[in-house]
């Protein structure tokens, strides 16, 4: 071994005399040439490493000396080309990597004397053709050429090939599969793997008749439309299936597709809770994803709309199905009645309002984020294996009682492959889970959560209402000269009456769903009353502290003109201010909802701003008083008790 060092040539006679040398490694090296004149003699190598270095080519008789070769490594040097030449000499080669180099062409006769290849692999270089040279290789069983620029598979491209078991040619701009798939294919009967990535100018499924014994298909981000009805009798042994990716409108019955154990047909960073279950007799874990809003592998990803009852008859191996980021508005109750093995059910990001529980009481993971119009929990009694949910809402999450703590949602990925093949093996009886519910601003008995909450908010909403009411009735109904200052306060007492408003409407909410809140709570949070009520709070309390800050700015800009001019600020200037600072929290309020990431930042203002209501009320309160005892000094008192100058009074009697 000697990789990893700086080398850039080694002679033929570096290594004379190793006659029983099987295994040679020279990777990551800087190796620019190979010895043509003098190559290496080493009747009995077996395994040749070459690969991280700075081949630009190979000579003609590079290899001369090696020919027992069974395993040549090329991959990730400059080659621009077949070393055909030198391949010659080779003919009990059994795998060769030619990936990460920089190929465009391969001959038709490249492979002529390579007759024992197993396993090509020609990914990730610069092919604009399908390398039709792979006719000649009988025993090939593995090939790769993803990642490449090949544009067409023309027919009867394997028709040398009848071991050939596994296929990667994804990552190419494939625009036409040859057709039939019977002369595609025509003697693949042993292909067990093929995939097609990426392929976007695929629109129709190729025919796949003549590979009867092919166990994986995948066909990710390519056009297709629809699916053959006849698939399952093309592939009666297929078990993964994944048509993430496409636009997919309609899937047929999959009746015949017996062996199916994986089908997917399909993403923002989420708050998982994690309970450990210390009250069953084996390791127990339920994961519940917690989103709190106010509004609010695959098939995944096309623009799927119904699921019939008998798309999935009959598919008692299916273990997982993936239809998350579909259009589904609508699904059989039966659709699932036949699913006896299925433990994965991702359904994320649809248009569902209801979802069939018949069939689904072996689930371990169940996926329902995303759709919004779904708002009835499911009960523990359907799913009585559960290991993993996700609901819209985090009340949804409540029945399960998993909402206590909190990790990102790609930690628990872990969490999902560990024994879930053996779960089914375990006879231990299942008890029930008993674990006290607290998700923040997401409670599960009622919206309060406490009642020294609930009174004080009872408290805070009454004193906000009259308070604020008395305020600007006292303000507008004096005949007295309505002075910059008094205008200003009046503003604050309409905000703070805003204020106390939402929060009369959240008690009003809790009283009214006490005890049940986990049974309203995802409809409260969906519909336009959460919105609007959250809407009105955040106005209401920006322009509470802006036009607080306006009347302090107010008071020393008075007493400054009063001392150096004689005179106070126009009432228009006050008013624009005024205008402008209901302008901006207008802007504040409206901004989050407008760019579509101020859902749970507004529901978080419903429960924490109510601390500013009473400090506010009761700075208006004490200015009312103030102006009730000083008929002609109005004095102003903010929530820290500072008594601004009176200058109200002289500048009424100079008005």
């Amino acid at each position: 071994r000697i990789s990893g060092n700086q080398l850039r040539y080694i002679s033929g006679h570096a290594l004379q005399g190793l006659q029983n040398l099987k295994v040679l490694m020279l990777q990551n090296n800087q190796l620019e040439r190979l010895p043509d004149d003098a190559p290496w003699d080493l009747p009995n190598l077996l395994s040749l490493r070459l690969d991280a270095n700075l081949l630009s080519e190979v000579p003609a008789w590079a290899f001369r000396g090696v020919c027992s070769l069974r395993h040549l490594w090329l991959d990730d040097n400059s080659l621009t080309e077949i070393p055909v030449a030198a391949l010659d000499s080779l003919p009990s080669l059994q795998a060769m990597t030619l990936a990460l180099n920089q190929i465009t062409h391969i001959p038709d006769y490249a492979f002529t004397n390579l007759s024992a290849l197993v396993v090509l692999d020609l990914n990730y270089n610069d092919l604009q053709e399908f390398p039709v040279a792979i006719r000649t290789l009988s025993k090939l069983q593995e090939l790769g050429f993803h990642n490449n620029n090949i544009k067409t598979i023309p027919e009867r491209a394997f028709a040398g090939n009848p071991q050939l078991q596994t296929i990667h040619f994804y990552e190419n701009p494939i625009q036409l599969v040859g057709k039939p798939v019977s002369s595609f294919l025509p003697k693949l009967h042993t292909c067990k793997k093929c995939s097609l990535n990426g392929a976007t100018q695929i629109q129709e499924f190729p025919d796949l008749k003549g590979t009867s014994s092919l166990e994986i298909l995948t066909l990710t981000r390519a056009g297709l439309s629809a699916l053959p009805p006849d698939l399952c009798e093309q592939l009666p042994r297929l078990r993964v299936l994944e048509l993430s990716y496409n636009q997919i409108q309609h899937l047929p019955s999959f009746y015949r597709c017996s062996s199916l154990q994986e089908m997917c047909v399909i993403q923002a960073p989420d708050t998982t809770a994690h309970i450990p279950d210390t009250t069953l007799p084996f390791p127990f874990y339920i994961l519940c994803v917690c989103v709190c809003v106010c509004l609010g592998r695959g098939l995944q990803h096309n623009q799927i709309r119904r699921i019939e009852s008998s798309t999935f008859q009959q598919l008692t191996s299916l273990r997982a199905l993936d239809l998350s980021w579909n259009m589904i508005t609508w699904i059989h109750p039966d659709a699932f009645a036949s699913l006896q093995s299925l433990m994965k059910l991702d359904l994320t990001e649809n248009q569902l309002s209801s979802v069939p529980v018949a069939g689904l009481g072996g689930l371990t993971h169940l996926k329902l984020r995303g759709n919004v119009e779904l708002y009835d929990a499911f009960s523990p009694d359907h799913f009585p294996r559960m290991r993993v949910v996700e609901m819209p809402y985090a009340y949804q999450c409540c029945v399960y009682g998993s909402c206590d703590s909190y990790k990102a949602a790609g930690q628990w990925g872990t969490e999902q492959s560990h024994a879930d093949e053996d779960l089914h093996k375990r006879t231990a009886p299942v008890y029930p889970v008993h674990v006290d519910t607290h998700c923040p601003f997401c409670p599960c008995d009622s919206l309060l959560g406490s009642w020294p909450v609930r009174v004080g908010l009872w408290f805070i909403s009454l004193v906000a209402l009259l308070g604020n009411s008395f305020l600007l009735l006292s303000l507008f109904s004096s005949p007295s000269y309505l002075s910059p200052l008094r205008f200003t306060v009046a503003c604050m007492g309409g905000s703070n009456l805003l204020t106390g408003m939402c929060t009369g409407t959240l008690a009003f909410v809790d009283a009214l769903t006490l005890g049940e809140f986990a049974d309203h709570g995802a409809r409260w949070e969906a519909g336009s009353g959460c919105q609007a009520t959250g809407w009105v709070w955040v106005f209401a309390s920006e322009a509470s502290v802006l036009l607080l800050t306006l009347a302090a700015v107010q008071c020393g800009v008075s007493m400054t003109c009063a001392r150096v001019y004689g005179k106070l600020p126009s009432f228009g200037s006050v008013r624009t201010s005024a205008l402008f600072c209901l302008a901006l929290s207008l802007t504040l309020a409206s901004l989050p909802l407008a760019i579509g990431v101020g859902d749970v930042w507004i529901l978080a203002f419903l429960s924490a701003l109510a601390i500013a209501t009473p400090l506010l009320s009761t700075a208006l309160l004490a200015g009312l008083f103030l102006s009730a005892h000083h008929d002609e000094h109005f004095v102003f008192a903010d929530s820290n008790g500072f008594t601004y100058p009176p200058l109200l009074g002289a500048a009424s009697r100079r008005g």
